[in-house]
């Protein structure tokens, strides 16, 4: 059961925590700011439980950093999520890419565009970044 504390298996072993919210390994560089999961329930107007589903959902992608699971603070705008994230998290792991390989692209610098693919969300560059990750999903 996901979440719980449960037996490690039979013979005296000991008691394994499961975590209830999907994050992946920090991959980021350490200048990448990031918000906690209460402020982003702030930031968006709704419940961290919500967070959570928006987590497990591909509309967000979290880290854990120094023992907390946090959030890119660039996945978000005046109006919440930004607008392309879902879908292009959708793209990427349809294409088989795990969330660390996903935040590894995102956040790395492309002259082409210029800055990183995170950023160029931001933008008119934003359908770019997204033309990108479907031919790299295929």
């Amino acid at each position: 059961m996901p979440g719980a504390v449960m037996p490690g298996g039979s013979r005296g072993s000991s008691l394994v925590v499961v975590s209830r919210v999907p994050h992946c390994d920090d991959v980021l560089p350490a200048d990448v700011e990031t918000v906690d999961l209460p402020e982003v329930s702030e930031r968006l107007g709704i419940p961290v439980t919500r967070v959570h589903d928006l987590l497990r959902e591909g509309a967000l992608i979290a880290i854990r950093r120094a023992g907390v699971v946090v959030v890119p603070e660039v996945f978000f705008d005046d109006d919440g999520v930004v607008r392309f994230l879902p879908g292009l998290v959708s793209v990427l792991r349809d294409g088989g890419y795990k969330d660390d390989e996903i935040l590894s692209w995102l956040f790395r610098e492309d002259d082409s565009l210029p800055g990183t693919p995170a950023d160029a969300l931001h933008g008119h560059r934003a359908r770019e970044v997204i033309r990108r990750a479907q031919a790299m999903a295929f």
